[in-house]
């Protein structure tokens, strides 16, 4: 997940309280929030991609021609250094928040204990909306509380294996295929790396990144990073750090750059620059790696490579969510429930930016870039564990990060980092859970 954020918005119980002070004066406006009062609802729409805004007005094209009374706009906030987050938070406080606004599994308890998310379940039941057979169980789960539902599942993303043409026609090698296994993608990179490669250039990556690399590794070999209840982690167990020493194999190996190397120039960087062979990457990266002319005709995607029979992978995406607040409740929620159906779902997934969340939709981001083998994220999205999150997640993660990298770097063993982490870890869980 190299492109996320992971900032926790504070002063949630300040926020619970303005947003129920701000909802005391009803959640219609002065015409009733209904559709037939001849002046136009308006309600906004909060999103924080620049190349999904003519998606996102696509989208609002559709409804608005179905719902001529409704009046809707785009309230875009980037997502770089969390100012979506500081600015949904600051509006959410003084009543202002968008009517419907992208919510991520990483926020989703926060925002929710904070009193900024509506309860969707009495308008998804009263839809066509069936989250159960339309979606992914694990991305409804994400947003799932106490059994009230908080967000529609918009997209989704899982990882593939990037690969440049250039590294595998130089050393006169067959390209990747979806059917590989963990040993064909090693064994491959030692024959690129025995062909010769050119000074600062390596076969594959293997950065310290835990949705893109290690957590599914970890998942296929029967680990775990987070129990069900969210009480402990589980880096000290063997299974769990035999997921993550396979990366730090490849470091060993010299068939990746090392941390420092990868600390100072991203893996994404360097493929971007045509120095990396392979690389296991988002399918939130298409975009960004088909706007570089450098690669943009070179590189090609496959499935993530097999692990003791196992298809590893991680799920995670994003939600609509409507603001507790809003004064359009009822017309949001509408857009929010209309925006899970086949019609925008279509719509999104024909714009090929994303997949759609609904399972009847998800082939419409491979039929949209029919040049790219995009259907390897999507092939095995059922089989793909959720990305594991707790309301501490932003803490966990960074945790990860500074701990392991001692491993990553060689100055300590993965068991012993494995065990300081744990330590680390399961003591923010203890306060978590207080």
């Amino acid at each position: 997940m190299r492109k996320s954020n992971y900032m926790i918005p504070l002063g949630l119980g300040a926020l619970m309280s303005a947003v129920i002070l701000t909802g005391c004066g009803g959640n219609k406006d002065s015409d009733g929030g209904g559709k037939s009062s001849g002046k136009k609802e308006k309600i906004t729409v909060g999103i924080w991609s620049e190349e999904q805004r003519p998606t996102t007005q696509a989208l609002i094209d559709a409804y608005e021609k179905e719902n001529e009374n409704i009046d809707i706009s785009i309230q875009l906030t980037p997502y770089k250094g969390g100012e979506y987050w500081t600015k949904l938070e600051a509006s959410a406080t003084g009543g202002t928040a968008p009517d419907v606004f992208w919510m991520n599994t990483l926020h989703a308890e926060n925002y929710k204990e904070g009193g900024i998310l509506a309860d969707l379940s009495d308008y998804i039941d009263k839809s066509d909306l069936d989250l159960e057979k339309d979606f992914p169980e694990a991305l409804v789960e994400s947003y799932t509380f106490d059994d009230a539902v908080y967000a529609i599942p918009k997209d989704f993303d899982t990882n593939g294996l990037f690969y440049n043409k250039d590294f595998f026609d130089k050393a006169n090698l067959e390209y990747p295929t979806d059917d590989w296994t963990w040993d064909d993608f090693v064994n491959t990179a030692v024959k690129l790396k025995e062909a010769g490669l050119d000074e600062g250039t390596y076969a594959l990556a293997a950065p310290l990144d835990f949705q893109t690399d290690y957590y599914p590794t970890v998942y296929a070999k029967g680990g775990w990073i987070l129990n069900n209840d969210k009480t402990k982690t589980g880096y000290e167990d063997p299974k769990t750090q035999e997921g993550i020493q396979m990366w730090i194999d490849l470091i060993d190996d010299k068939l990746s750059p090392s941390l420092a190397t990868m600390t100072d120039t991203s893996a994404d960087a360097m493929f971007e620059a045509g120095k990396i062979g392979m690389l296991m990457g988002g399918s939130y990266m298409l975009v960004e790696y088909q706007a570089n002319d450098a690669i943009n005709n070179k590189i090609d995607v496959v499935e993530f490579p097999e692990v003791d029979g196992v298809e590893p992978n991680v799920i995670n995406g994003l939600g609509y969510c409507v603001f507790e607040g809003s004064k359009h409740k009822d017309a949001a929620a509408d857009f929010a429930v209309w925006l899970g159906g086949a019609e925008a779902m279509k719509i999104q997934g024909e714009e090929g930016a994303v997949i759609s969340a609904r399972n009847d939709a998800q082939g419409y981001f491979a039929e949209a870039n029919k040049d790219l083998n995009l259907a390897a994220f999507t092939n095995h999205s059922d089989e793909a564990n959720p990305l594991p999150v707790c309301k501490s997640s932003a803490e966990l993660y960074d945790l990860e990060a500074n701990e392991l990298k001692w491993a990553y770097s060689g100055e300590k063993t993965l068991p012993d980092a494995g065990k300081e982490l744990k330590e680390k870890a399961d003591a923010v869980l203890d306060k978590m859970n207080k």
